[in-house]
């Protein structure tokens, strides 16, 4: 996986290595940047959650009670018939059970409580990086694993007009994201009933479609109405005297973009990064034969480094003498470096360099006269070319299907989305589920209404939507 991530001695659990976290970091970055540039603040709340403030949304506790890690005893002691082993002590029970946060609605909720008294006190929007506990059964790296990161914001409103702006705001900050800097194409939209997130009024959602077929989802932003302020009390002082309780939103992205990204771009030659992605932009790798080829090559590479880092492309000059060209070349290659230069000393008499593309695998000799502005509009051609093709093969495996045979029949033989009419209740949603493993991936937005036949039950319905495998 380009020495991105491993497993890890915890069942479920995964090391993320130096480089697929530099990735993350990057993704980081630009979204952390987006969310303040919309008036967010981060803030930081516990990792333990105590199993009553989990309870306190039904809804909520529901649909993660499956998943949550639970501390149950804060303390171990030596086996006293094997001093070599530790064992719990079981006269270190805890008085309340302790749920490892899967997220983070509950202990949120019950803190904003002793914040929030009035309407000069909202909105409140907040913002947390952290990592979450799901205890999966089957995990794989970057897309299901136990332990994740991500970020979660919880806003809290003053009105559900607010609220709900809020939600929509972030949904479209997300495919804004994905687009411009990840490349990925996705479809905003809602989510049905039964996908929904556990506790929420509205569920809106980016989806995105990987080279396999599968869909994923990449992002969601929930409207949670005043089911959390009504199950912690949290009520605040109206501008014309009343008590109301608060409006809500929270949404989230995680490390799942990983598994998004390398699923969207990669080729069978490794990880292929977007240019607004990639931690290192272009590499140079000099081609020498003793100290004095190389002297000559590193004093021209380097000067090459600096101009590129003065308009803020990110650069590396491997002169490690302990691996080939060859090794670096299939090294970078597999990484997904961008842009990849050789310099050797025919290319220094004849002022040029050779200029790899990791997209299309193509190489050219480029004169050094220029050459800085050459890679920035190479890079930003890249960017827009890499996002093109994934739009492609998502509009080419979007499929309108009208009875249920050819439903099945494009769902085996091609994948991809399913664009079909549904008539809109759950038992029709679960019977297409259970045979087929397909579900509704989201009701998009743009989706105008139009009359046809529920391609399941075949009553008339109005409402079209999206179904896939998905991850």
């Amino acid at each position: 996986m380009a020495d991105l991530a491993e497993n890890s001695a915890v069942r479920g659990c995964m090391v993320i290595k130096p480089y697929g976290y530099a990735i993350w970091e990057k993704m980081q970055a630009e979204l952390d940047k987006m969310f303040k540039a919309t008036g967010h603040q981060n803030a930081y709340f516990p990792l333990f959650v105590p199993k009553s403030l989990f309870e306190a949304e039904e809804k909520n506790a529901e649909g993660f009670a499956k998943e949550c890690a639970v501390v149950t005893h804060y303390r171990l002691k030596t086996d006293p018939e094997d001093n070599s082993k530790l064992i719990v002590d079981p006269d270190a029970k805890l008085e309340e059970e302790l749920v490892v946060r899967p997220t983070s609605e509950a202990i949120i909720w019950n803190t904003y409580k002793n914040w929030i008294q009035s309407y000069r006190d909202l909105p409140i929007l907040v913002n947390q990086w952290a990592n979450v506990v799901r205890w999966e059964m089957r995990t794989r790296l970057f897309l299901r694993t136990a332990e994740f990161l991500w970020q979660e914001g919880h806003t809290a409103h003053a009105t559900k007009e607010e609220a709900l702006k809020e939600t929509r705001l972030i949904n479209g900050l997300y495919a804004n994201f994905a687009e411009s800097f990840m490349a990925i194409p996705v479809v905003q939209g809602v989510k049905s009933e039964s996908e929904r997130f556990a506790g929420a009024e509205e569920t809106y959602c980016i989806e995105a479609l990987m080279q396999d077929g599968k869909a994923l989802q990449a992002g969601t932003s929930h409207f949670l109405g005043q089911n959390f302020a009504k199950a912690f009390d949290v009520k605040f002082a109206t501008q014309s005297g009343g008590l109301e309780y608060v409006w809500a939103s929270s949404w989230g992205v995680s490390t799942r973009l990983m598994g998004a990204l390398i699923m969207t771009h990669s080729d069978d030659n490794g990880l292929v990064l977007p240019p607004n992605l990639a931690p290192i932009q272009l590499v140079i790798v000099p081609i020498y034969k003793g100290l004095e080829q190389l002297e000559a090559i590193s004093y021209v590479a380097n000067q090459i480094k600096t101009e590129l880092e003065v308009v803020g492309i990110s650069v590396k000059y491997d002169d490690r003498d302990n691996f080939k060209p060859g090794y670096k070349f299939n090294d970078y290659e597999l990484k997904g470096i961008p842009l990849r230069i050789a310099i050797g000393p025919r290319d220094l008499e004849n002022k040029v360099v050779e200029l790899a593309r990791r997209d299309t695998l193509e190489k050219n000799l480029v004169p050094m006269d220029g050459l800085t502005h050459h890679i920035q509009a190479l890079l930003e051609e890249m960017q827009t070319n890499l996002f093109n093709k994934a739009l492609k093969f998502r509009e080419d495996h979007i499929t309108e299907v009208d009875d249920f045979d050819a439903f099945k029949s494009v769902l085996s033989e091609r994948g991809g989305f399913i664009s079909a009419h549904w008539d809109g209740t759950p038992e029709t949603e679960e019977a297409i589920k259970k045979q087929t493993q397909a579900t509704i991936r989201c009701i998009p937005l743009t989706e105008n209404p139009t009359e046809g036949k529920c391609v399941y039950s075949g009553k008339p319905t109005s409402q079209k939507v999206l179904f896939a495998k998905a991850y």
